[in-house]
């Protein structure tokens, strides 16, 4: 395969792969299994995450992405190299040039570590960008124009707000809050209330079958099944919609605190332009329902859910490949 431009949306939940003129071609959980007697990488992305919770002592399945950032780099390095290999070919003729999705808030040494990641594992030229930007540029929003626009990307690891103008980042909070951090307070509440240990993955059918950001009138019911932490027997219990929106007051408190502090940085002609507009969520936490609506409430203004939320950074990533010239602004490069 000849490809010469590879867009990755490096998230703390999922790795997705961008290749212009064929579009999202992988779409895996951003999971790694390793061998502790071998020390060496056993599986990557769905095989992986299929491990996760389920491990002997020999094997760790862990997301070596936290929080939006590399939290252990020799692990991402190795995930990167399966996903440029996947997509380029293990021979090629000609090295990538690869663009890499970075939350707003990073560190300069944190943004260092994507970048070298990124050449190590086969990359020609590594180009970052923020990810509120690719947000709002797969959103459909005019980045380039003299107007302010909000967008509030929710991922699994980071809530990335920011007020976006003329093709830059105007001001911009990144919240350690995502989710992931949704999942655990689910977890959390479970084990608190009923005295029932659950897995990540059980916290994240309950958020994504009942989860609502506003209490709700008629209650919608789920079954879990859990280890009884009294007596360590399987048992199930009854949660209802209400009971999970109660479990993630805390999180949905982070969010909203997240984009007053950035709306307080505002200038005045930006903010009357997003009182005009509006605010546009996307990331897979803006699927969470009824999360627009407590948005709005709260704050004031309008939000919207963005179409196709939940790709709206790969989508962004995709607009910026193929037209460089256009986004040279937002973009920035390293060798």
């Amino acid at each position: 395969m000849f490809v010469r431009k590879i867009g990755i949306d490096l998230g703390t939940a999922n790795i997705l792969v961008f290749v212009p003129g064929k579009g999202v071609i992988i779409n895996e959980p951003s999971v790694v299994a390793i061998s502790l007697l071998e020390n060496k990488v056993l599986a990557i992305g769905n095989e992986a995450r299929e491990m996760l919770g389920r491990t002997p002592d020999t094997i760790v399945a862990s997301r070596p992405m936290r929080d939006g950032v590399i939290a252990d780099y020799r692990i991402t390095e190795a995930m990167l190299k399966y996903f440029i290999n996947k997509v380029s070919g293990r021979f090629r003729l000609v090295r990538p040039e690869v663009m890499v999705s970075i939350p707003a808030g990073v560190t300069s040494t944190e943004r260092r570590a994507v970048i070298d990641a990124t050449i190590r594992a086969g990359a020609k030229t590594a180009y970052v960008v923020k990810e509120p930007v690719l947000a709002a540029i797969g959103a459909g929003i005019p980045i380039n124009n003299a107007a302010g626009n909000m967008i509030i990307d929710i991922g699994g690891g980071t809530c990335e707000v920011a007020v976006v103008s003329l093709g830059g980042i105007v001001s911009a909070y990144s919240a350690r809050v995502g989710g992931n951090k949704i999942d655990q307070a689910i977890a959390d509440y479970v084990k608190r209330k009923y005295g029932l240990s659950i897995g990540d993955r059980t916290a994240e059918e309950i958020k994504i079958k009942i989860g609502s950001a506003l209490p709700q009138v008629k209650e919608d019911f789920i079954e879990v099944r859990g280890r009884d932490l009294t007596g360590g027997l399987p048992r199930t219990i009854r949660i209802s919609s209400n009971e999970a929106t109660e479990a993630i007051q805390d999180e949905l408190r982070e969010v909203i605190n997240s984009i007053k502090k950035v709306l307080q940085d505002t200038p005045p002609e930006l903010a009357a332009d997003i009182m005009d507009k509006g605010m546009v969520l996307s990331g897979g936490g803006a699927l969470l329902r009824n999360l627009d609506q407590l948005i709005a409430k709260t704050i004031g203004v309008p939000c919207y859910v963005a179409d196709d939320a939940l790709n709206c950074v790969i989508k962004g990533i995709g607009s910026a490949l193929e037209n460089l010239d256009l986004y040279k602004r937002t973009i920035m490069l390293s060798k």
